[in-house]
């Protein structure tokens, strides 16, 4: 069975850094895109960032210029670098796989930015 491990989360002060991590455990043939999402309470689940295969990533608005995404492809590990953390960055983070044939999803971590 396929499953999505995150770890990193936890509580930051404003201003603050986290880097989140989501390791795929079983096989998972031909990722063709991991990433994260975000749900702050009474919100929908929005993008945060995503990185194809190929290389292309894209982010939401409200991240460009301090979160970073990375991927090994080899390990089929995400990272998501988050600095400059805001309070409105608050929320559960779910790593996500996509493939041709599987769209899998993680527990979630949760981040908090509080002073």
């Amino acid at each position: 069975q396929v499953q999505l491990a995150e770890s990193g989360g936890g509580l930051v002060q404003p201003g603050g850094s986290l880097r989140l991590s989501c390791a795929v455990s079983g096989i998972l043939p031909n990722i063709y895109r991991m990433g994260w999402f975000r749900q702050a309470p009474g919100k929908q689940r929005e993008l945060v960032a995503t990185r194809q295969s190929d290389g292309t990533m894209v982010y939401a608005d409200s991240v460009k210029g301090r979160f970073t995404i990375s991927r090994n492809n080899s390990d089929k590990t995400v990272y998501l670098q988050m600095d400059d953390l805001g309070l409105d960055d608050t929320a559960i983070y779910y790593c996500n796989a996509l493939t041709l044939t599987y769209d899998i999803w993680g527990q979630g971590t949760q981040v908090t930015v509080s002073s």
